[in-house]
């Protein structure tokens, strides 16, 4: 069933050349969300992996903006776990916490309210590409900064030749579907 789940959500998947910028080529999700049954697919898939890996270990969920909202609630909802918001810099309220990072395409920032976890809470990271690492590292360090320990980032999609995976460091990563 879960080969089933896989290709259904592989066949939702679409690529753009040249966008954002001449010499990228994006991975559109938008047709895995449009269909319910792929968005339940990779849904279940991800949540399976994170059972099997870490069982009833995991406190939250953390979506990166923007895409990475659109699995984390779900996948918090299946695991019966909450999400937390880690957005670009200057749509948060309150005191947060900030971190830099580097886009195959340009350069940004990520924030986290202060006050969005514990120390010591475990939590898994939610994206819905895994390009450079970038985001990814970024969204550690603003988790590390808190004190929480990061289980695990999934992904989607990973493009494993860009090497994202590799500034993740000690972090363990999964991903659904890679494509060179």
């Amino acid at each position: 069933m879960a080969d089933s789940e896989l290709q259904l959500v592989a066949r939702r998947i679409r690529s753009f050349p040249d966008f954002p910028i001449p010499g990228v080529l994006f991975r559109d999700i938008s047709p895995v969300l449009k269909d319910p049954d792929s968005f339940r697919a990779s849904i279940s898939l991800l949540a399976n992996h994170l059972k099997k890996a870490h069982g009833g270990g995991i406190d939250y969920i953390a979506g990166l903006d923007s895409r990475g909202f659109l699995f984390g609630p779900s996948l918090a909802q299946e695991l019966g776990l909450g999400c937390i918001l880690i957005r670009k810099r200057g749509k948060l309220p309150g005191p947060t916490v900030c971190a830099s990072y580097a886009l195959e395409y340009g350069k940004a920032e990520l924030e986290i309210q202060r006050d969005a976890l514990e120390p010591g809470q475990k939590v898994v990271v939610v994206d819905d590409l895994l390009a450079t690492g970038g985001t990814m590292r970024a969204a550690c360090e603003l988790l590390g900064q808190l004190q929480a320990q990061v289980l695990e980032c999934v992904s989607l999609v990973e493009l494993p030749s860009l090497k994202g995976r590799e500034k993740l460091g000690a972090v363990p990563f999964f991903s659904l579907l890679q494509y060179e």
